[in-house]
């Protein structure tokens, strides 16, 4: 079958597109924003991607078009879909229909780490030699001698045939579907990993992302499981509306029945106590925020049969995914990181514990409020105090944003704005000086100032 993905290049379709592929369908694209890495990954699997939504690009007719939540009515190739009465279809539902219906579904829902602990998950079920498919928003970075694991991480898509991981978005579905992404999942094993207001530019209030949420929870089968953190009242809130599953709590030095106790304060190393239960993790990652993705990735994996002991060894050997917190070079001993964070708390959480594992280092921060939230003002008051643990922080702000990002930093000390790609790379080029790490954080391109700063650290 010859399916046509319309908005490709986004994380969820980019990953549907490769595992649209891995089921044996022909898979071609249309996006109007191609870049790195997921137009590396589709380029690399041999899906071919046109820029732009043109009538054109289905023309010959597909046999099913899968429309992703960024296509608008206006859209030429909408209009023509539409007009033609081509057959049509969302991500979420082609994906439930073509995959998961007949799998027991592990979700990971949450307004932050859904990325890295979907990909922690499905590391260790993989590590465990059980048959696991998976979906990913990310690029598993492989630290591993095992080729088996090695091989199947090479694409964020991968198709088993018992289990399947899922990062489930709280975003909407398709223009003609407005429910959130993982209502179609019907996950037996979900976990929430945390719940905050975040995409303003499609939920009102907190309140309407716990219905979201809600719903979710209302199709989890009795037999299932519920992983949260403890202490966590707007999930306790939305689990108050009705559970019919049983509730399983985590917590970091906390009462729960599964707890973590750092052994390093970085959280490069833990112990996870379950029952009567104990194991060690040792690897490359870092910060509270990751203690808490494994913990509940380790809960989740422990709900379809792995030991805490070997959960424990597979994150030992876990090593990390991009655009998190990864290292992308070292230029005279300046180190300079990629970082996905878009939210205040994924700012906040990300930084300290950047703050703690590099120690001594000089901590710089270079932000860019992409999101859609972000680029809505619904942050504003929280920007300034959220990069507060880094020694210097540049604030990116784009032509076209219609609040003010100056004025919502203010005199905050060692924080500034600057309006330029050049002015950010110039500052950076001037002050950072050998010992310092610098911490690109965006949820999209930048520009491609991660390449550009580089280059003129480089240059004598």
């Amino acid at each position: 079958m010859h399916i046509h993905i319309l908005g490709i290049c986004g994380t969820f379709m980019g990953s549907l597109a490769l595992l649209a592929r891995d089921l044996g369908h022909t898979v071609t694209g249309s996006d109007a924003n191609i870049y790195p890495p997921m137009s590396t990954q589709l380029a690399d699997a041999g899906v071919e991607v046109w820029e732009g939504y043109h009538a054109e690009h289905l023309i010959p007719t597909p046999d099913l078009i899968v429309v992703g939540n960024a296509c608008k009515r206006g859209m030429p190739a909408i209009e023509y879909m539409l007009n033609e009465r081509l057959p049509y279809t969302s991500g979420p539902q082609f994906l439930y229909e073509t995959v998961l219906k007949d799998r027991h579904v592990l979700a990971v829902a949450g307004t932050h780490g859904k990325t890295t602990t979907t990909t922690m998950l499905a590391w260790i079920l993989q590590f465990s030699g059980i048959d696991t498919g998976f979906l990913i928003g990310g690029v598993p970075l492989v630290n591993t001698d095992d080729r088996r694991l090695s091989l199947a991480f090479q694409h964020s898509s991968y198709l088993g045939k018992q289990f399947f991981v899922i990062e489930a978005d709280e975003y909407d579905s398709a223009f003609f579907d407005k429910r959130s992404k993982f209502v179609h999942y019907r996950p037996t094993t979900a976990i929430l990993n945390n719940l905050e207001y975040d995409h303003a530019d499609i939920f009102a209030d907190l309140d309407a992302i716990q219905t979201q949420f809600h719903h979710m929870i209302r199709m989890i089968p009795s037999k299932g499981q519920i992983i949260i953190p403890a202490d966590t009242p707007s999930l306790e809130t939305t689990l108050n509306k009705g559970v019919w599953t049983t509730v399983v709590r985590t917590s970091l030095n906390g009462d729960a029945e599964w707890q973590a106790k750092l052994d390093a304060n970085d959280g490069s190393s833990f112990w996870v106590h379950h029952n009567n239960t104990s194991a060690m993790v040792r690897w490359s990652m870092s910060g509270l925020h990751n203690v808490n993705n494994a913990l509940t990735a380790i809960a989740a994996a422990h709900h379809v049969g792995v030991s805490v002991e070997m959960a424990c060894t597979a994150l030992s050997h876990f090593g990390g995914i991009k655009r998190r917190m990864e290292l992308i070079g070292d230029v005279d001993d300046i180190l300079v990181f990629d970082d996905f964070a878009h939210h205040p708390t994924a700012i906040s959480t990300t930084l300290d514990g950047a703050k703690k594992r590099l120690t001594p280092r000089r901590i710089w921060a270079i932000i860019e409020p992409r999101s859609n939230t972000m680029k809505l003002g619904s942050h504003r008051p929280h920007l300034a105090a959220s990069a507060a643990i880094a020694d210097q922080v540049i604030w990116y702000e784009p032509q076209g944003l219609t609040w003010g990002l100056k004025e919502a930093i203010g005199s905050t000390p060692n924080q500034r704005v600057l309006d330029s790609i050049n002015a950010i790379i110039e500052h950076i080029k001037t002050y950072a000086k050998a010992g310092d790490a610098i911490i690109i954080m965006s949820n999209g391109d930048f520009e491609n100032i991660h390449g550009r700063l580089l280059d003129a650290l480089s240059q004598p």
